[in-house]
Order: C-alpha cells, then sequence, then structure tokens
C-alpha cells in the first residue's frame, strides 16, 4: 500500500512538473506576443492611418504573426508588388525587393515590428495608387475637376485582412474592358521599344497617289509596322497605299484622305516610347474613374471630337463635336455630372467674360456691332444702344449684358443639352455646321458642338414617350423658348483619352491638342513611374 502510494505521489510531481513547464511556456508566448503589440505601436505611432487601424485590433500583426493565413497574405502582397510595373506605379516607392529581404530575414521582436509597419504602409500606398490613381487630378491641371475615388486606407487594410488576400489584390484595379485592354497595349510598345522600335522614320515632303519617292518604301515599311499593309520595296504611291494611308487617318483621328501631309507624318513619326506614354496616361486617367459609370451615360472624349450615348456597355449613339480651343480660356474641362434637362428653341445669354472680352471692343468701335444680340441692364430691362457710352467703359466695370433670343441663327441652334456645372459648360447645337468637316475640331468657347443635335435629342427621349421625334419637334415648332426635361437623365463625362485601346487590332491614338497628357506625365514621371522596354 506505501508503495502505491509512492507512486500516486511521484506522478503528481511529475504532472504538476509537466504543467508548471506549459504553464511557463505560454507565459513566454504570451509576453513574446504582448511585447510584438507594444513594439507594433511604438512603430505605427507616427502614421495616423496604421494607427488607427491597428488600435482597433490592439495593435495585433497581419503579416509577421507566424499563422498560415499571415504568409499567405504576405506572399499574395509580394507577388502584387512584383507586378506593379505592369500597372505603370511607381514601382521603387512601394520597396518590394526591400521588404522581400526583411521578410526572409527579420527576426526579434523589434525588427517584426518594423517589418510589419512597412508591409502594412507599402500594402496602403499600392492599394490606394492601383484602386484610383498615384495623383489627385485636379492638382496637375485646374482644367481637370476630378476627384480621384479614394476608399479610406483604414477600411481597405480591414477588408484585406478579412478577404482572400490573392482575390483582393486582383480586385484592386479598374475591371473596365479598357483598362486591361490598354495593359495588353503597354506590354505590346514595351516589345517594340525592347526590339528597337518602328524603324526609320518618314521625311521630306507630302506623300499622296501618284507620285513616285524614295521616301514611299519607308512609309511602307512603318506602316506596316504600325499593323497598316505588308511593306514592300516600290516607290510608286499607289491606290493600295492610299487605302491603308486613309485607314491609318481613320483610325488616328484624322481626315481621311489618303495623304500624308504634315499632320499625318506628325503621327507616323511618333515612336513607341511616346505612344507608351501615352498609355500611361490613359491608364492613370482610367483609375481616376474607376466607379460605376451609370447604365446610360454620354462619353465625350475631347481629343477625339466625338459624343456618345452608351447603354448597358453599348455605343447607341454617335456624333462628331467641336471643342474649346486650346487658349486657356477656352480649353473645355474634365469634369462628370448629371444631364437634367434640355432648352429646345434656347436663348443664349452671353457669358460676362466673352461680353467683355470678344463685344465690348467692338461696340467701342460701333455702337451698332452684333446687332442681333440685345443689350440688357442688370434687371434684366433691354438697353437702347443709342443711351450707353460704351467707350466710357472697360472689362471690369461694364455693368450691361447680351442676349441672343431664339432663333435659326442662334449661337446655341435649335436645342442645348444641360448638366448644371460651374463651369458652365454644356452640349449644343450650331448653326455653323462646315466646322464638322475637319479632323480637328478644336473651335469653340468650351462649350460642346454637336453635329447630329436633334437625332441625340432623340436618342436621349427614347424610353420617355412613344415617340421622341414627333414630342421634339412639336417643342420646336413653337418658336419659343422651352425645357424638357429627361426622366431618365444620364451621367455626363467629359473625359481626355488620347490612347484608345481597342479589343481586336492596332490601338488608336489622338494628339494631346491641350497638351493636358504631357503635364500628367510630366506629374507621373516626378511620382516616380518610368517607361520600361522588355526584350531586345
Amino acid at each position: 500500500m506505501m508503495q502505491a502510494l509512492a507512486g500516486r505521489f511521484r506522478a503528481a510531481l511529475l504532472v504538476g512538473a509537466a504543467l508548471g513547464a506549459v504553464m511557463s511556456v505560454t507565459g513566454a508566448a504570451a509576453q513574446s506576443a504582448d511585447a510584438l503589440r507594444q513594439s507594433i505601436a511604438a512603430e505605427v505611432s507616427g502614421d495616423a492611418i496604421l494607427r488607427e487601424f491597428y488600435a482597433a485590433r490592439n495593435y495585433a500583426p497581419i503579416w509577421v504573426g507566424g499563422t498560415s493565413g499571415e504568409r499567405r497574405r504576405t506572399d499574395a502582397f509580394l507577388a502584387a508588388l512584383r507586378d506593379a510595373g505592369d500597372h505603370a506605379l511607381p514601382v521603387a516607392s512601394y520597396r518590394g525587393d526591400e521588404l522581400a529581404r526583411a521578410v526572409r530575414s527579420a527576426s526579434g521582436v523589434a525588427q517584426r515590428a518594423k517589418l510589419e509597419a512597412a508591409l502594412s504602409r507599402a500594402f496602403a500606398d499600392y492599394a490606394r495608387d492601383v484602386q484610383s490613381g498615384i495623383l489627385e487630378p485636379s492638382r496637375v491641371t485646374s482644367e481637370i475637376d476630378r476627384a480621384a475615388p479614394r476608399r479610406g486606407q483604414v477600411g481597405t487594410l480591414d477588408a484585406f485582412v478579412k478577404s482572400s488576400p490573392a482575390a483582393f489584390l486582383r480586385s484592386l484595379p479598374p475591371r473596365s474592358d479598357q483598362y486591361a485592354q490598354l495593359m495588353t497595349e503597354k506590354t505590346r510598345l514595351e516589345k517594340v521599344i525592347g526590339a528597337g522600335g518602328w524603324g526609320q522614320k518618314v521625311t521630306g515632303g507630302t506623300l499622296k497617289l501618284g507620285q513616285s519617292s524614295a521616301q514611299v518604301p519607308v512609309l511602307r515599311a512603318r506602316l506596316a509596322r504600325l499593323g497598316y499593309g505588308r511593306g514592300g520595296s516600290s516607290t510608286a504611291f499607289d491606290a493600295d497605299l492610299q487605302q491603308e494611308v486613309a485607314r491609318y487617318q481613320r483610325d488616328h483621328g484624322l481626315a481621311p484622305d489618303g495623304v500624308v501631309g504634315p499632320g499625318t507624318m506628325a503621327e507616323l513619326n511618333k515612336t513607341a516610347a511616346e505612344r507608351l506614354s501615352q498609355v500611361v496616361v490613359a491608364m492613370e486617367r482610367e483609375r481616376w474613374m474607376n466607379y460605376p459609370l451609370g447604365k446610360r451615360h454620354v462619353w465625350v472624349n475631347i481629343p477625339d471630337f466625338h459624343a456618345r450615348l452608351i447603354e448597358n456597355g453599348r455605343v447607341t449613339f454617335e456624333t462628331r463635336s467641336v471643342v474649346g480651343q486650346n487658349r486657356r480660356t477656352h480649353r473645355t474641362p474634365e469634369f462628370s455630372d448629371v444631364m437634367e434637362f434640355m432648352v429646345i428653341n434656347p436663348t443664349w445669354n452671353v457669358p460676362h467674360s466673352i461680353t467683355t472680352r470678344e463685344y465690348l471692343p467692338m461696340l467701342q468701335q460701333n455702337p451698332n456691332a452684333v446687332s442681333h444680340l440685345q443689350l440688357l441692364d442688370r434687371n434684366g430691362n433691354r438697353v437702347s444702344r443709342g443711351s450707353v457710352d460704351f467707350a466710357s467703359y472697360s472689362a471690369s466695370n461694364f455693368p450691361y449684358r447680351l442676349k441672343e433670343p431664339p432663333n435659326d441663327g442662334n449661337a446655341l441652334g435649335l436645342v442645348k443639352f444641360m448638366f448644371p456645372n460651374t463651369h458652365n459648360i454644356y452640349l449644343h447645337d450650331t448653326p455653323h455646321k462646315s466646322l464638322f468637316a475637319r479632323g480637328q475640331r478644336a473651335y469653340s468657347h468650351g462649350c460642346i458642338r454637336l453635329a447630329d443635335p436633334f437625332d441625340f435629342a432623340y436618342a436621349l427621349l427614347r424610353g420617355q414617350t412613344s415617340n421622341p421625334e414627333a414630342l421634339f419637334k412639336q417643342r420646336l415648332a413653337t418658336g419659343r423658348e422651352n425645357v424638357l426635361r429627361l426622366e431618365n437623365p444620364p451621367r455626363v463625362h467629359l473625359v481626355y483619352r488620347t490612347a484608345i485601346a481597342q479589343p481586336r487590332g492596332p490601338a488608336q491614338y489622338r494628339p494631346d491638342i491641350y497638351g493636358r497628357d504631357a503635364l500628367v506625365f510630366s506629374a507621373l514621371t516626378k511620382a516616380g513611374v518610368s517607361l520600361r522596354a522588355v526584350g531586345g
């Protein structure tokens, strides 16, 4: 019996020792975890975003805690950083290689806490950039009145932790077809640059049908490399070559006359690097608009000189447009708004800037100038021109305004389409139709003139009346100004895209008519974005 008691006593001692060891290990682990949390708190204390995120989770790690989930999260993020250049992002700013080395070598509480904070900061920056753009659009130029759709970085971090890492990272860039096609075009151009470009440039004077020139084979070769024709050594500019030139011109917003004049030659001679810079800018602009555009929306691409109505992802109406002149006071801005109504038989209330800058000097020379415009006082009362000494006024103190009543020659034509905005920009008809025959159509004071405004009105009215054309013409026949509200008001997006990728065939490019793309690319370069070549 005494032996049995002794045996039970030894067993109890062993169990106690084992429990003590377990408690010691558990206590040590708890102390280590507490130390890591304290160290993380110290590392993120100077970063308001990270401090808020980690405080809400009692400073528990999301990268360096040693769990399998954290390892998957880290691996997925480092893989995304390795591909950041595919999105034309400032790769070096995320320090991907440095982070990868630290992941392999970090040991001890202090190093792990430092790595934890560095990974979270890099993730927050990368997620913001790839999702909604690197730049703040309005800081590039005030002519871009567009706010990037920034998501809260704390919320993004929190959502990432609760999601499948790889799937979450794939969801961040724009999901639009255009963004994917631009990425494809970017890769293609990088390979072209790596292979030495598109070869010899076309030089000399104008080339056209019937000519024979040593530059014609150069033209054939360059067109073939751009995806037009098969090249060849013939020095004769024949009908087949003319057709390929015209096709290139149509695809690049040029007058398709089949003649290689200065404008067409300048576009043909753009280098692959220049085209790549346009693609990189277009990708950034796509990120600025990484939100639903509207099932029904109007898309006005300023340097493309076209307006389109898009419904459920399909272009249902398209027309040529005239946009603002390339002058500081006339350039059409970029912004989005909602088209609420159209005005049929509109009155043109001449903007004060146009009144004082263009018409006041004319009135000072001849009080009866621009007689089709009415002179009004501040209360809207008609004023006799003979009672006004125009020479006594300047642009800063001119107290009158001008307006043009509804008529067939009204500067706004017979209909305008309104999406009220601080820029006083809208779409409208025009009595001056000849400008629509030109390839480059930057002639207005900033508003967008449409080649086919009546057909545009009918397209907008579909769905709210069984006979849109009859309704419109009935209102038009009154000769009086009247407002027709849209029951399904579309979003209007005034955009600036000089690189337009296609699902099939060569990408299309447009001239940077305002130099706005150059400003964006310069800002991207300063932010750390660079062009790259592949292969070669």
